[in-house]
């Protein structure tokens, strides 16, 4: 008797808890490849567009400071050029270190809030990087450079 009353205990619990975990939705999942986003949107490109050609004129910078230097005769004022660009150039270089981090911030905290809105839009739960599927999901890459491109979004500058 008292194995019985175990037995029907375990087999209404079993019951209850399978009606619940039947209602319970399942999450939708989506994914985006973020290369093929960052390569495809407008702003990210001209964001990296400038980034290299401060690099060009970073390079520039020296090679004109290096033809100057080759001008000098005397070592006292070769070694005071030597320490002026050497300053001046830490200061160049901090700059475009600066630049490059805040460009990259922007286009990352971008791609986030565009998949954020597509996927909200789209009613999917969870979004995770492509590499991490390996069957399944929803691939929002196209939706999420679609919204990044369109008049309607507003990049975030920092």
């Amino acid at each position: 008797m008292k194995r019985l009353k175990s037995i029907l205990v375990v087999a209404f619990a079993m019951v209850i808890g399978g009606g619940l975990f039947a209602t319970s939705e399942a999450q939708t999942i989506g994914y985006v490849n973020y290369k093929t986003v960052e390569s495809n949107y407008e702003y990210a490109k001209s964001a990296y567009k400038e980034i290299d050609t401060k690099y060009l004129e970073l390079q520039q910078y020296l090679m004109d400071k290096e033809k100057q230097y080759k001008n000098i005769d005397s070592p006292i004022n070769k070694k005071n050029f030597e320490d002026q660009v050497q300053k001046d150039f830490k200061a160049k270089n901090d700059e475009f270190t600066k630049l490059k981090m805040k460009r990259a911030e922007e286009v990352e905290s971008n791609i986030l809030q565009a998949t954020k809105a597509v996927a909200a839009d789209k009613k999917i739960d969870v979004v995770l990087d492509y590499r991490v599927i390996f069957t399944g999901g929803v691939d929002l890459s196209q939706d999420v450079i679609n919204y990044l491109n369109s008049p309607k979004f507003k990049p975030v500058k920092k």
